[in-house]
């Protein structure tokens, strides 16, 4: 590599930005853990062991805790993450929530969420990062060496995070569908309700100005947030946007992750700047910081421009990890270009590929179960067996489907103690404001069907275009 390209990517940088993300971080994530331990898993009951799971093809073997382990779990996670906000024991910490939080992910795939495939890279990434050099215990009890700054590289990584979530969004959003509104014309005013914004949100103007408008941002917002005089805009936008989706769309703790992560595009310093202005406005602001400045100099030692650069051995090895690392990111959004058909349909392709919001499916049917020995057919509807959001979800995702056949295969041949079972999908779905059409061929015996990663789906029926 270049050296001026290699002298750019480890020139030292302030650390206090590095430091307010992982606060920001560890507050989002025992936030995150404490939600679905409520809702999910108390509420919900969905990571009982007893019931049925989607789990993701080749993870089947991760399953959940019996009580009370499992909420004993939940809590190990939140006292993770309150120790990564105080930096405590911070990468052993980080890289034991990193691991914590993946399970919890893998338990059930009908939870996809973008946010928690963000989270999980953004844990492991973390654990590697030198956010801990300072206003940490790890400091304090001299667990780690401190520092004033550390290497841009650990900045523009989690900038190319953030960036890849926007323009890859930006770029999934360049399809006719969205171009024409939806799927915002028929969310927006399901919404109609919503206190004060409700009748705004009826008029069919604001379905089309918030589809170009999310359109452009994504697209433009990294760029205008690379130079000093576009980025307050730029960032004031992307607030606007990000808040504006959780008062409307209420999903979770994503746009405050968003937001923390846009503000990293400022200079560095930003957060020491913000606490001198305080500083003049609240006496109290001023006393915690005037201690905390004659702590760090008096006990631990440091001065101005205190930096750690990385040795060129130490160096060469992060770059052949984080090469390899950014290129997967750049590639998985683009996956879907390798399948037939339209990708909000098949599902193939979607995930972790940042098609945030971009289609409506409903869907309705039911399985058909054979006794081939018998001739006997049952008709299973999949409320019968399985928890709403895990039906609705079944429904409308391909790979869903197929798992479940196998799910009935298993569980009937048991009951008729018989291996010649067949299963087909009656199902109808459609996309958008477009007709019910057949989803998937209903003559396919699905569990004589072998799932391919890589390849495209015969069984899913072509969506019928406009």
């Amino acid at each position: 590599m270049n050296e001026n390209k290699s002298s750019f990517l480890f020139q030292a940088r302030d650390i206090s930005s590095m430091v307010f993300f992982r606060i920001v971080f560890g507050i989002l994530a025992f936030l995150d853990v404490l939600v679905t331990w409520i809702w999910y898993h108390l509420t919900k009951d969905s990571f009982n062991p007893d019931n049925y799971q989607f789990k993701y093809i080749g993870f089947e073997w991760v399953i959940p805790f019996s009580e009370p382990f499992m909420s004993i779990f939940f809590f190990i996670l939140m006292i993770l993450a309150v120790l990564i906000t105080l930096g405590y024991k911070y990468r052993l910490s980080c890289f034991l929530f990193a691991c914590g939080f993946s399970y919890l992910f893998l338990l059930e795939k009908a939870h996809y969420l973008n946010h928690a495939y963000l989270f999980c890279v953004l844990s492991f990434v973390m654990a590697f990062l030198p956010a801990n050099r300072a206003f940490s215990y790890d400091v304090v009890k001299g667990w780690s060496k401190p520092a004033t700054h550390i290497p841009n590289i650990a900045l523009l990584i989690l900038k190319f995070l953030m960036g890849t979530v926007y323009f890859f969004g930006g770029i999934a959003k360049i399809n006719a569908d969205w171009l024409n509104a939806m799927p915002l014309k028929l969310w927006l005013p399901a919404k109609k309700n919503m206190p004060i914004i409700g009748p705004l949100l009826e008029q069919e103007w604001l379905a089309w100005f918030m589809s170009y408008g999310g359109l452009m941002l994504d697209l433009f917002v990294v760029p205008l947030l690379l130079f000093k005089k576009t980025r307050w805009i730029a960032f004031g936008l992307a607030t606007f946007f990000h808040l504006t989706n959780t008062a409307i769309f209420k999903i979770g703790i994503f746009p405050w992750l968003s937001i923390a992560l846009t503000a990293l595009f400022f200079e560095a310093n930003f957060p020491t700047k913000i606490i001198n202005f305080l500083k003049n406005k609240s006496k109290l602001i001023a006393a915690l910081s005037l201690k905390y400045t004659a702590s760090k100099n008096e006990t631990l030692g440091l001065v101005d421009h205190t930096y750690i650069k990385p040795s060129s051995k130490t160096r060469k090895l992060i770059l052949c990890i984080l090469i390899p690392f950014c290129l997967l990111n750049m590639m998985l959004p683009l996956r879907h270009h390798f399948f037939k058909g339209q990708v909000s349909w098949t599902e193939e392709g979607h995930k972790y590929a940042w098609r945030m919001m971009l289609r409506s499916k409903r869907a309705s049917g039911y399985f058909s179960v054979v006794n081939v020995q018998t001739g006997e057919s049952i008709k299973v509807k999949p409320s019968e067996l399985l928890k709403p959001k895990q039906k609705r979800k079944l429904m409308t995702h391909p790979d869903m489907i197929w798992q479940f056949s196998q799910h009935l295969k298993e569980k009937y041949s048991k009951e008729w103690n018989t291996n010649e079972v067949q299963v087909f999908a009656k199902i109808r779905a459609k996309l958008h404001d477009r007709k019910y059409q057949e989803y998937i061929d209903p003559t396919i015996d699905l569990t004589k069907v072998e799932w391919k990663t890589f390849q495209s789906s015969p069984w899913i029926v072509p969506l019928e275009e406009k």
